[in-house]
């Protein structure tokens, strides 16, 4: 019988002598290569590489494709985590000769395309901020969080200020209080209220002159927009603190409203997110950060700088942080966010942002009564549902429904995410889906509100592992690169 080859690794395959491709001959002498290297790092045998043909190799890839979900294949409703479709078109202009064979080390005078294109991803992201400097080095979200705290941090150093605490409410990104920690500063939880925005009484019992930074996410994890945004900001501002907007819910305002409008001071973008660059698997991303002028001196260098209609990369910063990134930054996903900006323009991404809002809002009312929905019936690109009482009088929890959905092909949702809602079920069905999908989504998770636990705390049943141990499968992964 034939070995199934889905469930075999690549050295379980390999046979001594078959190949993929050849190379061509080296046409640099030997010895010379040899020369160049320290002998240390010589070998006098190739490394154990598995060794294939072609079309067991491309049957061995497509096999385990197959047992993975995509956006490409499935309704990925992954809440705070905007996974949508990312454009075809996109990538086939991203691809383009004179974008992707430009080497990072060329001269300005070489790159003016690249650079203008860059130049202008700069001022399109700072006029959907509202901002008025761009950096787009930060290569995911969550090196942009902590680039603009490593930004507040100098710019408080330059005016002689000791500011220690960074406030963070309780719906905000979990990366939030890694970022500031990361960054120096101490972190300082602030509570949500019953209607699940900040507290305005612990947030003024804990502002004071050692604040340097509130964190807010906004529209929060609990896909709500805190209407009190202006009062919380000018409380900020009278302390002399700055106020971070945490870009990653930005699919719910673009074109709508501006965080620099409602008193933002810096702030951070998803372009692999709210700009439609593929997202997932620790990367690529790309995580420019916004800032007000008081703060440009402090960006990490270089930035693009235009000079008549000459485009130049500026080092001449001072006072910056430095690098945070190589080179550009991650320049594939800013081109793949440029491209879809400027197919959209100005109206198009208003009607994005719109139809993800009706989208999570159809989806809520469609689900609501099959599960509780803590924080009222409408919400912004995103809503948080509840397992709480299917658990209590029917003993399903949010896993076993994430599981379950498993079966259906639809990827799961957020689980057990924010905290402050117990049995979360977090899903954001982005502006990307149809009605028919949404309806159909929604009918399976009202499904699965009946059927049997049993069945349920088995599943998945159709997929090659069902319930593996996942923190042990974290915290101790089975490498094996080895014959």
């Amino acid at each position: 019988m034939q070995a199934n080859q889905s469930t075999e690794l690549l050295f379980e395959i390999s046979h001594a002598g078959r190949r993929c491709h050849r190379l061509s001959a080296a046409d640099v002498p030997v010895k010379n290569v040899a020369a160049l290297l320290p002998k240390e790092q010589i070998k006098d045998t190739p490394p154990p590489l598995p060794e294939v043909g072609e079309i067991d190799l491309i049957r061995h890839f497509v096999n385990l494709s197959k047992r993975n979900m995509s956006i490409d294949t499935n309704f990925y409703p992954l809440g705070s985590c905007t996974m949508k479709y990312n454009p075809k078109r996109h990538e086939r202009l991203a691809a383009l000769p004179g974008l992707a064979n430009v080497h990072p080390l060329q001269l300005d005078a070489s790159c003016q395309g690249m650079l203008r294109i860059l130049w202008e991803m700069q001022s399109i992201l700072g006029e959907i901020a509202g901002l008025d400097a761009v950096s787009l080095q930060p290569a995911a979200g969550a090196q942009g969080e902590l680039t603009a705290l490593l930004v507040a941090a100098a710019y408080f150093r330059d005016k002689g200020e000791q500011r220690t605490k960074v406030l963070i409410p309780d719906s905000a990104h979990g990366t939030n209080p890694a970022s500031a920690a990361i960054a120096g500063f101490d972190t300082v939880d602030i509570k949500s209220n019953d209607k699940g925005i900040v507290d305005l009484a612990d947030l003024n019992a804990k502002l004071d002159e050692r604040t340097a930074v509130f964190m807010i996410t906004n529209p929060n994890t609990l896909g709500l927009f805190d209407t009190q945004i202006a009062q919380i900001t000018k409380l900020l501002h009278e302390k002399g603190a700055l106020v971070y907007l945490d870009g990653a819910n930005m699919n719910a305002i673009v074109g709508v409203t501006r965080p620099g409008d409602f008193g933002a001071d810096m702030m951070h973008y998803n372009v692999h997110k709210t700009f439609t660059g593929p997202h997932g698997a620790g990367g690529p991303g790309s995580g420019p950060i916004a800032v007000r002028s008081f703060l440009a001196p402090f960006l990490p260098a270089p930035l693009v700088a235009k000079d008549g209609d000459q485009f130049r990369l500026d080092y001449d910063r001072p006072k910056s942080i430095g690098r945070v990134r190589s080179f550009f930054g991650n320049v594939g996903i800013l081109l793949r966010g440029y491209f879809y900006i400027r197919t959209l323009g100005p109206d198009g991404l208003r009607a994005m942002t719109q139809n993800a809002v009706l989208n999570a809002n159809y989806l809520l009312a469609r689900i609501n009564g099959g599960y509780e929905v803590p924080h009222g019936h409408r919400c912004m690109h995103e809503f948080v549902a509840s397992a709480r009482a299917l658990k209590r009088e029917k003993r399903i929890s949010a896993m076993d429904i994430a599981k379950r959905l498993l079966d259906f092909g639809y990827h799961a949702p957020t689980v057990y995410f924010p905290l402050v809602v117990p049995e979360a079920i977090m899903i954001e069905p982005t502006e990307t889906e149809s009605k028919e999908t949404l309806d159909a989504f929604a009918d399976t998770l009202l499904r699965i509100c009946d059927e049997d636990a049993e069945c349920l705390h088995q599943a998945p049943h159709a997929l090659d592992i069902s319930r593996p141990d996942e923190i042990k499968a974290a915290k101790e992964p089975i490498l094996r690169w080895k014959p």
